[in-house]
């Protein structure tokens, strides 16, 4: 996803060998630091729901990964309330921690550009 310019840096990362070695350990370091995966979230467990974009990307996801959401915001919820973090055996694993709602965010963004492509089209007569 495009960062606050609009610019994403991650393809130019991936395609450098060197760089992406460099920067993968301060990445990983810096999602633990973080502590979502502490509470048993994913990263896309994080997004703002109030953003029209994920709400119609929320929409798009099959029963299980609704279902699977909803019992990590509740248990993490619970976590919360007694001020402890979960058990180290239901942390969220690096490997486990799947991008699912970005490809359906990213999906809605172009179908919204294409809409607007299709919506301010000048149609004009031939003479």
């Amino acid at each position: 996803m495009p960062g606050p310019l609009g610019v994403s840096l991650a393809p130019y990362v991936r395609s450098s060998r060197s760089l992406y070695k460099f920067l993968k350990p301060v990445a990983n370091w810096y999602a633990n630091l973080s502590g979502y995966r502490k509470l048993g979230f994913h990263y896309d467990d994080l997004l703002v729901e109030e953003r029209p974009d994920v709400q119609r990307a929320l929409t798009r996801l099959t029963p299980r990964e609704t279902y699977d959401r909803a019992f990590r915001l509740k248990r993490a919820s619970q976590a919360s309330v007694q001020h402890k973090e979960l058990p180290k055996s239901e942390w969220i694993k690096p490997e486990e921690d799947v991008r699912y709602l970005a490809p359906h965010v990213l999906s809605v963004a172009k179908e919204d550009q294409e809409r607007a492509v299709w919506d301010t089209i000048n149609v004009e007569r031939k003479k």
